[in-house]
């Protein structure tokens, strides 16, 4: 039998610690008695523990008391644990066990425990997505790809935010007993099994506005008015008053972006508006937010969130934007529309 243990603590988030033991144990139902996952709860502290969400949860050990050798080792995330890391002793312990457990990791931000042990040098990590630049200030040799639902760095595992535990469940089950059980397991959750894109198409809309005494953010203002006119950076450094070289130097350095990422940024968001909450289409929408034609606002969506705008208005569009037949106006709308553009 594989053994799996969760370190849990005070306000842990309670689908960081159902999801991932809900997929073995599903796959329980499917494996010989001599094959199937031993799961075990381990808590930071004595007693019943309160989840984030005021439900409570009896572990089966303290972590004082807790064997460190394990098949996998995975530590649950939780709002609580941005503002109070968990005691030095504990993350003793998780050092010690990761190094006798063949396999070990953490769901959402649960990787800043990781970070705060020293266990993430030089690895390749990602997080929730609120959560990537802590993790980056606190563990800065860490590569840390925000983006991704999941990560694997040889015997490091990290996933996204919440439901991302289960995607990287069922990546660690699919590699423990093949692709064909993970998908029984898949439909029996009615879950993807791979789901489309990143982390990117969960995230808020463009947020990372300059200060506003800023003379950038008078810029960034009239961006944002004017998504469908011409934003190159002789009109923008023309609106800054700044000659180009100097204009590009002070946006990068105020906004944390170049000029053209903020403008490509507020075309995708105003275009993930509209794609949620109107019929129009394509083409519209492109004209409207600055990206040319339909064509290029596919291919700007799929770089930047992994998805295409149809899979997009399909996931998060209102019932009137996500009913409208696909469009056939193209060769790459047809190719959208069969799925495998």
């Amino acid at each position: 039998m594989r053994s799996i243990a969760l370190l849990i603590f005070p306000g842990v988030q309670a689908l960081d610690v159902f999801g991932p033991t809900d997929v073995f144990s599903e796959a329980n139902v499917f494996l010989p008695s001599e094959s199937q996952y031993r799961l075990k709860l381990i808590s930071t502290e004595r007693g019943a523990l309160p989840c984030s969400s005021g439900l409570r949860i009896h572990a089966d050990e303290h972590f004082s008391e807790a064997d460190p050798h394990h098949d996998l080792l995975l530590v649950a995330g939780g709002p609580g644990i941005v503002s109070k890391p968990l005691e030095d002793d504990v993350h003793a312990w998780l050092r010690e066990a990761s190094r006798h457990s063949q396999r070990f990791g953490a769901i959402c931000n649960g990787t800043l425990t990781l970070a705060r042990a020293g266990l993430l040098d030089g690895r390749n990590v990602t997080t929730h997505w609120s959560s990537a630049a802590m993790l980056s200030s606190l563990c800065p040799t860490a590569r840390v790809e925000a983006d991704r639902i999941f990560m694997q760095d040889r015997e490091l595992y990290t996933s996204a935010g919440v439901t991302a535990g289960i995607d990287l469940s069922l990546y660690l089950l699919a590699q423990d007993h093949g692709p064909e059980l993970a998908l029984r397991v898949a439909k029996r959750m009615v879950v993807f099994l791979q789901r489309a894109g990143g982390q990117s198409q969960f995230s808020p809309y463009l947020t990372p506005y300059a200060e506003d005494s800023s003379p950038i953010a008078q810029v960034q203002q009239y961006v944002l008015a004017h998504l469908a006119d011409d934003l190159s950076i002789s009109v923008l450094a023309s609106v800054a008053r700044m000659s180009m070289r100097h204009f590009s130097r002070v946006f990068a350095r105020d906004a944390r972006a170049t000029p053209a990422e903020f403008v490509e940024s507020a075309r995708i968001d105003a275009a993930r508006v509209m794609l949620e909450n109107s019929c129009s289409p394509l083409k519209t929408i492109a004209y409207r937010c600055g990206l040319r034609d339909a064509h290029h606002l596919r291919a700007v969506f799929k770089r930047r969130l992994g998805i295409t705008p149809q899979q997009y208005r399909l996931h998060f569009g209102t019932p009137e934007a996500g009913a409208q037949p696909p469009e056939i106006d193209d060769e790459s709308s047809l190719t959208e529309t069969a799925g495998i553009g």
